[in-house]
């Protein structure tokens, strides 16, 4: 039973993930989103096919572009209204796999002024996180990556990571990677300050509506000062390099395009014996997410997973002081107060 939100559902991760949801949890109401809606989007089209093979199951598609946060908040709102009104069941998951990334151009902006990959990826996700109060978190963060030439961190400037400047020519493809993995290592790092926030500062009021979350993304030592919310629970998963994504495809350059075609899924096999477990296909990675998000595997277990086995982020994303201050600067960034979102600041 519940509500399980998935971002960015028409995605090479996500219809598998939601097609293992509707067969494995008939009794869920999933609400998927998307960029676009229609079915001319031939992956929005798929997805529908997905729902139309699961009649039975209660499930909506909406439109929700990450690059506008106006548009995420209306959305958190429009699904808040619902579950207090008993439209909708309450939350039990928001599964936040929807991204973006150019690895060919330089910096990208919205209308909102921030730089398009760090807003989609982090900014986006956390502001329909805090304006949706009190659900399961699970995101998708980073790992070490052959196509990483300068390491992801989090800038003493936080500015830089939503306003950076032009790319100098040399390290162009490098700095385009690296924007792509400091969004994941921001959404990683920031989930452990929210945990904080969640289980020692506690709620502003009542939440809205009743929730039944699951996983806490922190050490496992902690434990909460405020019995109410030592349900509020997240996981991080690095769900593994997808041989057969379709990020691959896009804006990427041409080798990497060739090299998915030719090389990465002919070969998967040989390269899981050369480079480990974590090639794999989108169907099982899905398949693990929503065993995490729905508390099927490992269930009230707190922390950071690749696949379904438990791990330490990394350094970077343990740093406190950097998770403060990451805290700090995103709701800056979100403008979220505590008239928009159950905790207190």
């Amino acid at each position: 039973m519940g509500t399980v939100i998935i971002t960015g559902a028409n995605g090479s991760l996500a219809t598998p993930a939601a097609e293992f949801l509707l067969q494995e949890h008939p009794d869920i109401t999933a609400i998927f989103t998307v960029r676009d809606p229609s079915d001319f989007d031939v992956n929005t089209a798929h997805l529908r096919q997905i729902l139309a093979r699961h009649p039975s199951v209660k499930t909506s598609v909406h439109a929700l572009d990450l690059g506008n946060l106006a548009a995420v908040q209306s959305f958190a709102e429009d699904i808040a209204k619902g579950i207090a009104n008993a439209q909708y069941p309450p939350l039990r998951a928001i599964v936040c796999n929807a991204f973006y990334w150019n690895l060919v151009e330089g910096p990208e902006f919205t209308d909102d002024g921030y730089e398009k990959t760090f807003q989609v990826n982090h900014v986006a996700h956390a502001s329909l996180i805090l304006r949706l109060r009190g659900p399961l978190w699970l995101w998708r963060p980073r790992r070490k990556n052959s196509l990483e030439k300068i390491p992801p961190e989090i800038p003493p400037d936080l500015e830089c990571l939503v306003k950076p400047p032009p790319d100098p020519a040399d390290k162009k493809a490098a700095l385009c990677f690296q924007r792509y993995a400091n969004s994941k290592l921001a959404i990683t790092s920031w989930a452990y300050a929210l945990n904080r926030h969640l289980l020692n500062v506690g709620l502003r009021a009542p939440f809205p509506f009743p929730f039944t979350p699951i996983i806490v993304l922190t050490p496992s030592s902690w434990t909460s000062q405020d019995p109410a919310l030592s349900h509020i629970t997240a996981v991080a998963i690095n769900p593994g390099n997808l041989s057969n994504s379709r990020a691959l495809r896009t804006n990427t350059p041409g080798a990497l395009q060739v090299a998915q075609r030719f090389v990465i899924q002919p070969f998967m096999s040989v390269l899981r014996l050369l480079s480990g477990p974590t090639m794999r296909t989108s169907r099982a990675a899905g398949e693990d997410v929503m065993k995490l998000a729905l508390g099927t595997a490992h269930p009230g277990e707190r922390g950071f997973f690749t696949h379904l086995k438990k791990e330490e982020s990394s350094p970077e994303s343990l740093d406190e002081g950097k998770q403060e201050k990451l805290w700090a600067k995103t709701l800056e960034w979100t403008k979220v107060t505590t008239g928009n979102t159950a905790l207190k600041f």
